[in-house]
C-alpha cells in the first residue's frame, strides 16, 4: 500500500514538473511571436447593427491604407516606426470613412501593448498573450471588435481577410525561424481547425 502512495505521489509530482515545463514554453513562444509582429485591432463604437458595420467598412479603408504603407517593411521595428509616423493620417482616414456613412464618431488611434485571445488563421495559430497593436478606437469602443496580424501580413490578402496566401506564406518563413514557424502551425491540443473570430 505505501508503494503504490509513493508511486501515486511521484507519479503527480512528474506531472506537475511537465504542466509547469509546458506552460513555460507556451509563454515563450508567446514573447518570441510577440517581439516579431504587429496586430491592427479595430473597436467599434456599439454592437448595434449600424456600428458594426461602420467598424468593418473603418477596417476595410484603414487596413487597405497600412498595407500599402507597409508594403516594403522589412521588420517589426520599421512597421511601427512607420505605423507612429503614420497614426495622424490613419485617424483621418477612418474619420473620412465613417463621415461618408453618415456618423461623426471621434475616432482614437494608438500603438499599443494590448492582450489578445488564441487566433487561428487556417492552420496558423497564434497564442493568446500580449502584443504590440495598431488600436483604432470608434467613438465609445464599446462594441465587439475585429483583429489580426498586420505584420508580416495576415490581415488583407488580394481582398481576403484572415487568409495566408503562398507569398505571406513565404514572409512568415523569413520573419520566423523554422522552430517558430513550425510551433505556428502546431496547436497544443493537436486539433487544428479554421476559425472565424472577427465578429
Amino acid at each position: 500500500m505505501q508503494t503504490i502512495k509513493k508511486w501515486g505521489k511521484l507519479g503527480g509530482l512528474l506531472l506537475a514538473v511537465a504542466l509547469t515545463v509546458l506552460l513555460g514554453q507556451r509563454s515563450d513562444m508567446q514573447r518570441r511571436y510577440a517581439g516579431e509582429v504587429v496586430r491592427f485591432h479595430v473597436l467599434a463604437n456599439s454592437d448595434s447593427r449600424q456600428d458594426q458595420e461602420i467598424k468593418l467598412e473603418v477596417r476595410d479603408r484603414v487596413g487597405a491604407y497600412i498595407s500599402e504603407i507597409l508594403s516594403g517593411a522589412k521588420s517589426r521595428k520599421e512597421t511601427v516606426e512607420i505605423l507612429e509616423r503614420e497614426k495622424e493620417k490613419i485617424k483621418k482616414v477612418a474619420e473620412a470613412e465613417i463621415r461618408r456613412q453618415g456618423y461623426d464618431y471621434d475616432v482614437a488611434v494608438s500603438l499599443r501593448d494590448e492582450e489578445f485571445p488564441v487566433k487561428f488563421y487556417g492552420a496558423y495559430r497564434l497564442p493568446a498573450g500580449t502584443y504590440t497593436a495598431l488600436q483604432v478606437r470608434i467613438g465609445q469602443a464599446e462594441g465587439a471588435n475585429w483583429w489580426c496580424v498586420a505584420y508580416p501580413n495576415m490581415c488583407f490578402i488580394d481582398g481576403v481577410y484572415e487568409v495566408a496566401g503562398e507569398q505571406e506564406k513565404e514572409r512568415l518563413y523569413q520573419v520566423f525561424t523554422l522552430y517558430e514557424y513550425r510551433r505556428l502551425i502546431e496547436s497544443p491540443s493537436k486539433e487544428i481547425r479554421w476559425r472565424l473570430l472577427a465578429h
